[in-house]
């Protein structure tokens, strides 16, 4: 069993191909983005990009997808339970998610939402499919835990575009009183 050992110049260049991405994106719209741009703003060739991600949507996608599977252990600090009290934790991990996205990436946001979504969307199902397990048959479970995810995020998306005024709070208890009606 071999311990596997970070290369330390590897992590720095997969950091400097991020923040030069986190940088364009608050330039231009993330459809306008090349990888071109990237390499040129991290200061690599195309190349070593290539050797860390396959696109700018893979790199997108992997910033994205760790940060919402963080927040939610964060929000419920790795708890599986269904009750009040976790699908409330959930909204204000999605509100987290989409504040720190928009705070990241202010010009683009509108136009990376559909990957915001997936993201969210996954992270919020996989851990509602944890929390129904003892509840609910492996269909029941399933089409449950995609509903109540489908939920949580619009209801976030909804704050997050400020479609809403009502506050976080407001909103977390509502969905709550949907789910648990």
């Amino acid at each position: 069993m071999g311990i596997k050992v970070k290369n330390i110049r590897m992590t720095g260049t997969r950091n400097s191909i991020m923040q030069a991405f986190f940088e364009l994106v608050n330039e231009k719209d993330f459809e306008k983005i090349t990888i071109q741009n990237v390499t040129e703003r991290a200061q690599i060739n195309r190349a070593t990009f290539y050797a860390h991600f396959q696109d700018k949507y893979e790199l997108l996608d992997e910033i994205i997808g760790d940060s919402a599977v963080e927040l939610i252990e964060k929000h419920t600090q790795g708890n599986y339970a269904f009750n009040k009290e976790q699908i409330e934790q959930l909204v204000y991990a999605v509100f987290e998610y989409l504040h720190q996205v928009k705070d990241k990436c202010q010009r683009s946001y509108e136009t990376i939402i559909p990957l915001l979504r997936t993201q969210m969307l996954d992270a919020l199902t996989k851990h509602l499919e944890e929390c129904l397990r003892d509840i609910y048959t492996e269909e029941e479970r399933s089409f449950n835990a995609s509903l109540y995810a489908r939920i949580i995020f619009e209801a976030g998306y909804l704050w997050g575009m400020e479609k809403t005024n009502l506050s976080q709070q407001n909103i977390a208890e509502k969905v709550t009183n949907l789910i648990f009606k």
